[in-house]
C-alpha cells in the first residue's frame, strides 16, 4: 500500500541583516492582491496566490479526511524578511524545489512532463518506476532507493535532504514520517488517486506545477490532454454499436468489478461501450460472486483489464470456468499488464493517471477499431 505522509509547521528564517521589519503572514491572508490557480475538475486541493507568496490547500487528501493542510510556498528573498503564526500552516516551503521525494509512480510523469525530472533525489521502490527517462537518473546513482513504500528508509532519505517529500496517505497516520518530521523535511499529501474522475487526476500536474513555479507550463500540458481527451470522446460518439464490456477477475471467493461511478466506468462510457454494472455508485470496487458475474456477463462481447492475469492459460488455471464467458472463447481479453518497463514496472500504473487521453484512445481502439485505423494502443493488447 502506498504510504501517507504529513507535516506540522516549520518555521521561517529571520534575516538579522535586514533593516526592514519584519512582514508576519496572518493565518488567514486577507489580499486584494490574492489569486486562485484555476482548476477545471480537480477538487482535492487548491492554490491562492498572494503576490510574494502562495498558499497550497490540500483538502481531500484521503477519502473521508476530517482536515485539511495548508502550506506556504516562498521564495528564499521573501523568506529572509518574513515570519509565520505558529500552527498557521502544516509546512513552509521555499520555491522553486530544488530537491524533491516523491512515492507513488503516479507522480512520475508530472515531473517529466514538467521537465524537472533532474530535481528529484529519492523514491521508494524504483523498480516499479518504467520511464526510460527516469530510469537512467536511477541507473546513474542521480535518484536513490528509499527502500519500500511500508517502511522508507529514512537514514537515507535524510542523506539526500530534500526539500519537500510527496506522499499519499490511506488515514495520516505513519510511524515513518514522523521520524521525517522531526527533521523538519515537509511533506505534503498529494490526493490525486481520491478524485472521481480521469481529468480531475490529471489535473493535479498543476500541484507540481506550483512547487516549480511552472505554472503556467502545467496549465497548458493539461489543456493539451483534455482537449485529446474529449476529442477522442468526440470520436467515441460516431461508433455504430456499443458492445458490451466485463471487468475484474476472482481473489479468492470474491470477484471485483469497478463501480459504475468509478473512473475506470467513465472511461468505458467515454469509449462508446456498455460496461454491464455502470448502473451501480459507490467508493471501492464492487464485490461479487462468480455465480452473479456469470449470469450478467457469460455473453459480454469484451474483457477488460482481468486482474493481474497476463495470458488465457494464468486465467484457466485459476479458475477453470472462466473459460465458459464468449470473451474468453472468442479471444476478447485485453489487459495493460503486460505492457512493463525494463524492470518489470507497469506503465499504466505510472503514465495511465497522467494520460487519460492515452488510456481512452486505446479503449476506443478495442471497441471500434475502425475509427482509429491509424492508432498503436499504448496500454491495453490482447491477452496472451
Amino acid at each position: 500500500m502506498k504510504l501517507s505522509f504529513y507535516f506540522l509547521i516549520i518555521f521561517a528564517f529571520v534575516s538579522c541583516k535586514d533593516e526592514t521589519k519584519n512582514q508576519e503572514i496572518p493565518e488567514f491572508p486577507n489580499s486584494n492582491k490574492t489569486e486562485q490557480v484555476q482548476l477545471k475538475y480537480a477538487e482535492g486541493f487548491s492554490v491562492n496566490d498572494n503576490g510574494n507568496y502562495k498558499v497550497l490547500t490540500i483538502t481531500n487528501p484521503w477519502p473521508e479526511a476530517e482536515k485539511s493542510y495548508r502550506y506556504v510556498l516562498i521564495s528564499r528573498e521573501n523568506m529572509a524578511k518574513t515570519t509565520f503564526l505558529k500552527d498557521a500552516y502544516d509546512g513552509i516551503i521555499i520555491n522553486p524545489v530544488e530537491r524533491i521525494v516523491v512515492t507513488s509512480t503516479t507522480h512520475i510523469p508530472a515531473l517529466e512532463l514538467l521537465n524537472v525530472t533532474n530535481k528529484l533525489v529519492g523514491f521508494p521502490g524504483t523498480d516499479y518506476v518504467s520511464s526510460q527517462n527516469t530510469r537512467q537518473h536511477i541507473d546513474n546513482g542521480t535518484i536513490r532507493e528509499l527502500g519500500k513504500n511500508e517502511g522508507i528508509n529514512t537514514e537515507v532519505l535524510l542523506e539526500v535532504n530534500p526539500d519537500v517529500v510527496v506522499g499519499f496517505g490511506v488515514d495520516g497516520v505513519n510511524k515513518t514520517f514522523e521520524t521525517i518530521k522531526k527533521a523538519n523535511i515537509p511533506v505534503i499529501y498529494n490526493g490525486d488517486w481520491v478524485e472521481s474522475s480521469a481529468l480531475a487526476k490529471a489535473e493535479w500536474i498543476k500541484f507540481f506545477g506550483v512547487l516549480f513555479n511552472k505554472e503556467k507550463e502545467a496549465d497548458s500540458i493539461f489543456n493539451q490532454i483534455e482537449a485529446d481527451y474529449l476529442e477522442a470522446k468526440s470520436i467515441a460518439q460516431n461508433a455504430k454499436n456499443r458492445p458490451t464490456v466485463l471487468s475484474g477477475a476472482m481473489q479468492g471467493d470474491i470477484w471485483y468489478l469497478p463501480y459504475g461511478s468509478s473512473p475506470e466506468s467513465q472511461f468505458m462510457k467515454d469509449a462508446g461501450v456498455n460496461y454491464l454494472w455502470s448502473e451501480t455508485s459507490g467508493n471501492g470496487s464492487l464485490n461479487l460472486s462468480f455465480e452473479s458475474v456469470f449470469k450478467k456477463a457469460k455473453d459480454a462481447d469484451l474483457w477488460i483489464s482481468p486482474s493481474y492475469y497476463s495470458s488465457y492459460d494464468q486465467l484457466e488455471k485459476a479458475n477453470s470456468l472462466y473459460n465458459n464467458f464468449k470473451a474468453f472463447k472468442n479471444r476478447n481479453i485485453y489487459t495493460f499488464s503486460n505492457t512493463t518497463g525494463e524492470t518489470g514496472g507497469v506503465l499504466y500504473y505510472e503514465l495511465g493517471t497522467a494520460r487519460p487521453d492515452l488510456v481512452l484512445k486505446d479503449l476506443i481502439k478495442i471497441a471500434h477499431p475502425e475509427l482509429l485505423k491509424n492508432y498503436k494502443p499504448y496500454f491495453f493488447n490482447e491477452l496472451k
